[in-house]
């Protein structure tokens, strides 16, 4: 018989996730605030970010440990609102695919070009990273109910994770929301309004009732957390190119949480050690019912003023004003990158090709980046030659009033 082991001679290692999270830091005025806090906006109404402790998170985020990691956002946990004492409230969010799309590249002269693909996540878009993210460090910090204005598909992830969490949630949403998205919320247990007006309506009535209520304010950049489940695209999009970043990246714009998490993930990156300080071109595409970014960086301004008369098909994109638009911007111009706006009926005749040429059946907004490419294109922004990644933010499933 082979000799048996003691339990003494048997060395184990317990490997336990953790955040390397060292504080907040308004984006606006660099003032720093306890990250361990359940906040909203800092002292000047501007959104926060979260700072870590990168050279302790280097240690163990390496590209090396990549390898036997989870297999959604959570892999990256060291930058991450890792819980210590609280369950981590996830669905599997994030480890989304990147697409090739040799047909279309073909079709339209492009040798590189991919999609990001977010209708995979639970809950059907991107926003289930962002809202994983703030609930988890909500619930840690002692949050006990949720409202979000919401134009669909962050409702939907609320109402989802909420109910995950076991705790109400109250979502409001313009009337015109497609259907789709009020069922989703509904279902899952959350309280919905419909609110004859706008998604800033709609933000209204929670910032007016959320203090009596007793709700925890998880609007778009309104509290610290969203981004850095955002963020996770742009650390995913590193990984999946091997560490070299593509050229540019297409993206379309509502409060613009996405492309500002992107940002921030290049950077934390850089000081990580993975990637050098080249960034790709940061393209925001909005539409020309609601372009306050485009107005604002054709203008050189800054800030982005209110869109008066908001309309649009694709409901994440009907965003009069977003918080964070100086961040928007600033990475926009810092990458040497565009704004773009597109017409419905063009977003919905490219929704309609890139289905056709890649299977995928995209929600208005991915075909908005690639409508935004054509315009790139014909004013020769872009090279055939160049890695393009368009992103599909979610499911045309839940925008079937728009495909008809």
């Amino acid at each position: 018989m082979g000799a048996t082991l003691s339990k003494t001679s048997i060395k184990t290692r317990v490997f336990m996730p953790k955040s390397c999270i060292s504080h907040l830091e308004c984006a606006y005025t660099g003032s720093t605030a306890d990250a361990f806090q359940l906040t909203n906006l800092s002292e000047v109404g501007k959104p926060y970010l979260v700072r870590y402790d990168l050279e302790k998170a280097s240690q163990t985020l390496t590209k090396a440990s990549l390898s036997g990691r989870r297999t959604d956002m959570w892999r990256y946990h060291e930058v991450m609102p890792f819980p210590k004492n609280s369950p981590l409230i996830t669905l599997h969010e994030g480890w989304t695919p990147l697409r090739a799309l040799p047909r279309l590249g073909t079709q339209i002269g492009f040798q590189h070009l991919f999609m990001k693909d977010e209708s995979v996540n639970p809950t059907g878009s991107f926003k289930a990273r962002g809202i994983s993210a703030a609930i988890t460090a909500a619930v840690e910090r002692g949050a006990k109910a949720f409202a979000i204005p919401t134009a669909g598909n962050a409702g939907g992830a609320l109402a989802a994770y909420a109910a995950l969490a076991g705790m109400p949630s109250y979502i409001f949403m313009p009337a015109d929301t497609p259907k789709a998205f009020q069922l989703e919320c509904e279902a899952a247990g959350a309280a919905v309004t419909l609110v004859d007006g706008l998604i800033s309506d709609c933000g209204k009535i929670v910032a007016q009732r959320k203090d009596e209520e007793g709700w925890f304010d998880v609007s778009t950049l309104k509290e610290p957390y969203r981004i850095e489940g955002k963020k996770t695209m742009g650390y995913e999009l590193a990984e999946q190119f091997q560490f070299t970043l593509p050229d540019v990246i297409i993206y379309p714009t509502g409060g613009g949480t996405g492309l500002i998490g992107m940002w921030k993930a290049f950077d934390e990156m850089e000081q990580l050690g993975w990637i050098d300080n080249k960034r790709p071109r940061m393209v925001s595409v909005q539409t020309s019912g609601c372009a306050p970014i485009v107005r604002a960086w054709e203008n050189g301004e800054r800030h982005a003023t209110y869109w008066e008369g908001a309309h649009t098909c694709a409901s994440g994109l009907r965003v009069p004003a977003a918080i964070g638009d100086f961040l928007i911007l600033d990475a926009i111009r810092q990458s040497g990158g565009c704004a773009l706006a597109v017409d419905d009926a063009e977003m919905m005749h490219y929704s309609r090709m890139l289905a056709s040429f890649s299977g995928i059946f995209p929600a208005p907004e991915g075909g908005a980046c690639l409508a935004a490419l054509m315009k790139m294109k014909e004013k020769h922004l872009v090279e055939a030659d160049e890695k393009i990644v368009l992103f599909n933010t979610g499911s045309g499933y839940k925008y079937l009033e728009a495909f008809e």
